[in-house]
């Protein structure tokens, strides 16, 4: 295989349903195996897909968040359903932002707008993130497989040598960013032994709005 190509199946990309991962969390609030394998996941699935030497093209065809965001926005070539909506969803759930936005946003879209999407925890379409440099391409839903496939195998049948070689001088823009995501992921982690995790999952299931605690002072 010289290309992976990354897509879902049905409507979404990859985001979690119903109340399953909802009600794990709130078994085991601030669980340090729990967080500790948190941490490990991070570090393996974004530094995996920066220094993999194949070139990586993430189909998103629907919905994606937390991880899958993560995963579809570190890929080499990214390619959104125009109507797919995408959001990081951290602060929804009372903890820092991981896994990847603060690597990678501020390179794609700016630091103005990654403060607007994720300090508001805005969701934008594919459409959107297209026109704000977050995704590489948005096309219509019926065209994102096809599109993101056409790309891959124009890259199989390309150099190899080359194209990893580039692929591997152009994630140096991320890997400069590495202080910064491993410090959001120690953030992200410390966030589960605090009450808005629990205060915002609870009120997920209660549908209500959460009631965050008096931050402490620094």
């Amino acid at each position: 295989m010289r290309v992976a190509v990354i897509t879902g199946t049905g409507e979404r990309f990859w985001t979690v349903e119903g109340n399953d991962g909802i009600d794990e969390m709130l078994a085991n609030p601030g669980n340090y195996d729990n967080t500790v394998n948190l941490i490990r996941e991070g570090l393996a699935n974004t530094h995996g897909i920066v220094n993999c030497d194949k070139p990586i093209v993430s189909a998103i065809n629907g919905e994606a968040m937390g991880s899958g965001l993560a995963t579809g926005l570190l890929a080499d070539i990214s390619v959104a359903s125009t109507d797919a909506r995408l959001i990081d969803g951290h602060l929804l759930q009372g903890i820092a932002a991981g896994d990847h936005s603060v690597m990678i946003w501020p390179l794609l879209c700016g630091l103005a707008k990654a403060k607007l999407y994720l300090l508001a925890s805005e969701d934008l379409t594919g459409e959107v993130a297209e026109r704000i440099g977050l995704v590489s391409l948005a096309v219509p839903p019926s065209e994102v497989l096809d599109t993101a496939l056409g790309i891959a195998e124009r890259m199989a049948t390309g150099p190899q040598h080359a194209l990893r070689w580039t692929k591997r001088s152009l994630n140096h823009w991320l890997r400069t960013a590495t202080p910064a995501f491993e410090a959001s992921l120690g953030f992200e982690a410390m966030s589960f032994f605090g009450p808005d995790l629990v205060e915002a999952l609870t009120a997920q299931v209660e549908h209500r709005p959460p009631n965050f605690a008096e931050p402490l002072p620094w």
